[in-house]
């Protein structure tokens, strides 16, 4: 793709030399170019800019697995009931944790390791900007929270997830650069923002089927009418119904193997 926008932009360089009067058709294929680019960068479950996990690798290890994937910690008081309720129904999940976060609470980002979920890149300071930053910028960044999560955890990540899934073109060299594979989502719940369990639950469970990779957040989230964390009242619910459809979970870890 940056083979491609870089041509256009040479194209367009040499048609303005060839035909300078028609300059304004110029300037709005350039428009249309970086629109197109910008619009894609602004779906978090597109491939237009590079390989993206939506779902896990359809191979015979995942023919019955789910992922479960939990964003935004980890955060002091919402991340240890969420281990102690993932040890309680016997699950397993991937925390995309922040990596400012992970060293202000060290001994939580170890504890997910320690109880056997896996540990994975969701930048170091999850900023705003992040969908509009360039190589060297996202390169520091993404790398920062690499360095971050492994010395923490012991294993380097081997996936990464943008903040709130929104990126450029300049994202997947710079993931390939640090050995990572960008990861989105099936399904997600908005449970940031909703406070209904039962609305979240059934955004997540709405045709769910094998190799589906789900979200919900462990930081940031919405509190309940009873002013309960909205996933501690959402994962019971999804857990059951996902074994009640004959499913297991997995780590994005787990679902690479033979990949």
């Amino acid at each position: 793709m940056l083979t491609i926008t870089a041509v256009w932009h040479v194209a367009i360089l040499a048609a303005c030399l060839v035909a300078p009067a028609e300059w304004l058709w110029w300037l709005a294929a350039i428009f249309v170019n970086h629109a197109i680019f910008t619009v894609a960068g602004l779906l978090p479950r597109t491939s237009l800019l590079g390989p993206n996990w939506t779902r896990l690798p359809e191979h015979a290890h995942n023919a019955d697995a789910l992922a479960l994937t939990i964003d935004d910690g980890p955060d002091p008081v919402v991340t240890p009931q969420v281990l102690d309720l993932l040890d309680r129904l016997g699950v397993r999940a991937t925390f995309f944790c922040i990596g400012a976060k992970a060293q202000r609470y060290p001994e939580i980002a170890r504890e997910i390791v320690a109880r056997g979920h896996a540990l994975e890149n969701h930048s170091q300071f999850h900023v705003h900007t992040f969908s509009v930053t360039l190589p060297g910028a996202l390169t520091r960044e993404i790398d920062a929270a690499q360095r971050t999560l492994e010395s923490l955890s012991g294993e380097r990540p081997m996936f990464f997830r943008a903040p709130a899934g929104l990126r450029n073109l300049f994202l997947e060299p710079v993931l390939r650069k640090l050995d990572l594979r960008l990861v989105a989502w099936t399904r997600r719940g908005y449970d940031t923002r909703e406070r209904d369990p039962q609305v979240v639950a059934q955004r997540l469970l709405d045709g769910l089927a094998a190799r589906d990779i789900l979200l919900l957040h462990d930081g940031n989230a919405a509190l309940t009418a009873q002013g309960e964390p909205v996933i501690l009242a959402v994962l019971p619910q999804v857990i059951d119904a996902a074994r009640r459809q004959q499913l297991r979970f997995v780590t994005l870890r787990e679902a690479r193997v033979g990949n």
